[in-house]
């Protein structure tokens, strides 16, 4: 069974568990780094693996969100043709490495993080900041609005959860920026999970509040992350909003040349990755869904989510690869 997309390709299934190999890579090859103290190079490594694993589809494939502007090479650029060609044309966004910071440190919820989907379906976002809030799926249509306070969000949420203020937990961006809103959400009653970096996994770990502890995610983050996150909560349900912070002309102008024309839009998860889409993320360190990526004597193994918007599928990998003697 395949998924047909509107320029007449195929976007098959087979291809999500192929997605999975691309981020298994990358983070084996960052994990190899990890806790060195070295982000460039531990970035790097996992572009280098993640560019020579896309190429090895059978895709035509044109990165709409990546590592680096056109003339950035040695990285994973904005335009660059990645796969074999002669297969379903598609957008992907990606980061090979989120959370660098934390993968030099060895510390939790380093990803490796890829989205795919039909050509045209993702947002082109600059490489700028972005509003961001976010929950997982089971509440109904507008439980949340970046347009609301804090404290009604979280209220909102709360009702819709059926329990107290107190027993709702965000996410957030543990950054100077955040001092308002990290004192609006106390105020309100609510308790924080402060994380030093990686807001992809922090949009994701609201899919899975049991699993996780984190019902909401908020704040200001990277704009490229969240097309990402949307990608992930288009597959799982979830809702997500997110608005471009584009605070000086320069950056009003990156935007209008990528095809932003209202810089005030509110973004919802649809609308930043529409279409079939397809996800995956392999831990690199340890995290709160993922285990990061071990090395034995005679292999590796990685723990892997792959999911696909379409038919709602979420599979956890748990792969063994072979580590040459």
């Amino acid at each position: 069974m395949s998924e047909t997309t509107a320029e007449g390709g195929t976007l098959d299934r087979v291809l999500t568990l192929e997605l999975a190999r691309v981020t298994e890579q990358a983070a084996i090859a960052a994990a190899r780094l990890r806790g060195r103290g070295d982000e460039k190079a531990a970035d790097q490594a996992a572009v280098d693996a993640m560019r020579s694993a896309l190429n090895g589809l059978s895709i035509d494939g044109v990165i709409v969100i990546g590592e680096g502007e056109r003339d950035e090479a040695p990285m994973l650029y904005i335009g660059e043709r990645v796969g074999k060609g002669g297969g379903p044309q598609v957008d992907i966004a990606l980061d090979p490495l989120e959370g660098t910071t934390v993968c030099a440190k060895s510390l939790p919820n380093s990803l490796a993080v890829v989205a795919m989907a039909e050509r045209g379906s993702l947002l082109n976002a600059p490489d700028v900041y972005m509003e961001k809030i976010a929950i997982g799926p089971g509440y109904p249509p507008g439980t949340v609005n970046l347009q609301w306070s804090a404290e009604d969000n979280l209220r909102s949420l709360a009702d819709a959860k059926g329990v107290p203020v107190a027993a709702i937990t965000a996410c957030i961006l543990d950054r100077p920026r955040h001092a308002r809103l990290i004192e609006a959400v106390r105020s309100a009653g609510a308790a924080i999970r402060l994380i030093g970096d990686g807001d992809v996994a922090g949009v994701i770990h609201t899919t899975d509040p049991e699993e996780t502890g984190i019902d909401i995610y908020m704040g200001i983050g990277g704009a490229p992350e969240g097309v990402l996150a949307a990608a992930a909560l288009r597959c799982t349900g979830g809702q997500m909003q997110g608005r471009l912070q584009l605070n000086t002309n320069e950056k009003r102008a990156r935007a209008e040349r990528m095809g932003v024309v209202d810089p005030y839009r509110i973004y919802t998860a649809e609308e930043m990755a529409s279409g079939n889409v397809m996800f995956a993320a392999t831990g690199v360190t340890d995290g709160n869904l993922l285990d990061g990526v071990r090395f034995y004597k005679d292999r590796i193994t990685t723990h892997t989510l792959v999911m696909r918007s379409y038919s709602r599928t979420i599979r956890e990998v748990r792969a063994h690869h072979h580590e040459p003697g």
